[in-house]
């Protein structure tokens, strides 16, 4: 195995397994699925390029890693081919259905080597989600059918097994739903917020309270010129104008050895540059992929957010509010899933008994309360985590992935509370708050 590739499956390994990423019905940790569909990438190819793309191709969307870190980890080549394997479709941008036949457009560009790594990807979630998840498995069936359409570019060989694998998995389901007509999955929305309500609360906080201003110079300007103005500017980023227009940007990182500034100039992506209307969901869902997320201004970019920004207070303020409006559903969804006392012999005597001395301070102070409301989130989630029925309505397949999700929103709870940096340690939770947000 070559050292590039050694190199990247440390990379892609440790930024998944640092917010301890797992196969959703396995719970196995989630390397085993990149290191499959290098497996199976490698099974027709001995390109280092694209069997490095097969241990990333998942990197940018679900860990903290950018685009622009693997770009600058390991150049632009294969930043292009994990860039043509990551989504583009914005939650905002439409229901399901819409977000992937965006997405499926954006693969019908990719070159012939992405096309090929996408194909080992599909063959190996095909059989792991048909075999654990028959309901979805509907869904996704019919959608990786009209994937193979236009992954017209991809290795013949792999087009053919992905084919397949496919008809055999159709083929279980279909016996699946002769022999149990009445499957029916949960959905995790149970504690979503109603759609109206998502909106009003999105409508609040707006990319243009986070922006900072960007500096901009035109393309001639000299490198002296652009430090000796940057100053104490809060981001290490500046747009370029040509002819008075802003076409791009450049990062004060990369101008050793250069002349002016037009010479290192970089395009926007498309899903880089937002309105300074859109929700603090969006800036999220755009930071998740590259490291500075554009607003726009009266139809020119002014302002520029990095992640390091989500530790101001307008979206700290708004995530606390997230996290108490879906504590308030999960304490609903107890008391109509167990009735007002119920829940009590299920929680441990010294838990019930702090919640108890808490709901008499209220008391004294003329706040009355339910019991239940006094019950920490961490117990209220132990409630959910070990009821079979609340389990599945969630679309939890395990307790382990409840517990899971249960520690990282009680862990983004104390950070905001305590001003820990949330923009390091709990990205994660973050991202996956904001994408319900816009769900």
């Amino acid at each position: 195995m070559s050292e590039l590739v050694n190199t990247v499956i440390c990379f892609a390994t440790d930024a998944h397994q640092r917010i301890d990423h797992r196969r959703k019905y396995s719970n196995q940790p989630y390397a085993v699925h990149l290191e499959q569909v290098a497996k199976i990438v490698a099974s027709v190819t001995d390109d280092e390029e694209m069997i490095a793309a097969a241990w990333l191709h998942d990197v940018v969307e679900d860990t903290p890693a950018t685009l622009d870190d693997i770009e600058r980890n390991f150049g632009s080549t294969i930043a292009c081919l994990v860039r043509d394997l990551t989504d583009v479709s914005k939650p905002s941008d439409g229901n399901r259905a819409v977000r992937k036949t965006i997405d499926r457009e954006h693969l019908a560009q990719a070159s012939n080597r992405a096309q090929t790594v996408k194909l080992a990807d599909l063959i190996d979630n095909c059989t792991d989600i048909t075999k654990h998840d028959t309901a979805f498995a509907r869904v996704f069936l019919d959608e990786m059918d009209t994937l193979l359409e236009v992954l017209t570019k991809g290795d013949e060989g792999l087009m053919r097994r992905a084919r397949k694998t496919m008809e055999k998995c159709n083929t279980r389901i279909l016996k699946l739903q002769n022999d149990t007509s009445n499957i029916e999955l949960g959905h995790a929305d149970d504690l979503a917020f109603e759609s109206h309500l998502k909106r009003q609360y999105n409508d609040i906080f707006t990319a243009k309270d986070l922006a900072e201003p960007l500096l901009s110079f035109d393309a001639e300007t000299s490198m002296a010129r652009v430090q000796k103005l940057h100053g104490e500017h809060r981001h290490p980023v500046a747009t370029i104008r040509i002819d008075g227009e802003v076409n791009g940007y450049f990062t004060l990182n990369n101008l050793s050895g250069k002349r002016t500034c037009g010479s290192v100039s970089r395009p926007f992506s498309p899903d880089q540059v937002l309105s300074g209307d859109a929700g603090f969901a969006e800036v999220v869902h755009v930071l998740t992929r590259h490291d500075y997320c554009f607003v726009s201004l009266l139809g020119q970019i002014q302002g520029v957010i990095g992640r390091e920004d989500t530790n101001k207070p307008y979206m700290r303020m708004w995530l606390f509010g997230i996290i108490t409006l879906t504590e308030m559903r999960i304490t609903d969804l107890i008391k109509k899933h167990f009735g007002l006392n119920d829940w009590q012999n299920l929680i441990p005597t010294a838990r019930l008994e702090a919640a108890k001395t808490m709901q008499l301070e209220k008391a004294r102070i003329n706040q009355q309360s339910e019991l239940i409301d006094c019950l920490q989130l961490a117990d209220k989630g132990l409630l959910l985590i070990n009821d079979v029925e609340l389990l599945s309505r969630l679309g939890f397949n395990s307790k382990n992935a409840a517990k899971k999700v249960v520690k990282q929103f009680q862990s983004l709870r104390n950070n905001l509370a305590h001003a820990q940096d949330i923009s390091t340690y709990d990205w994660a939770q973050i991202a996956r708050i904001s994408m319900r947000m816009l769900e």
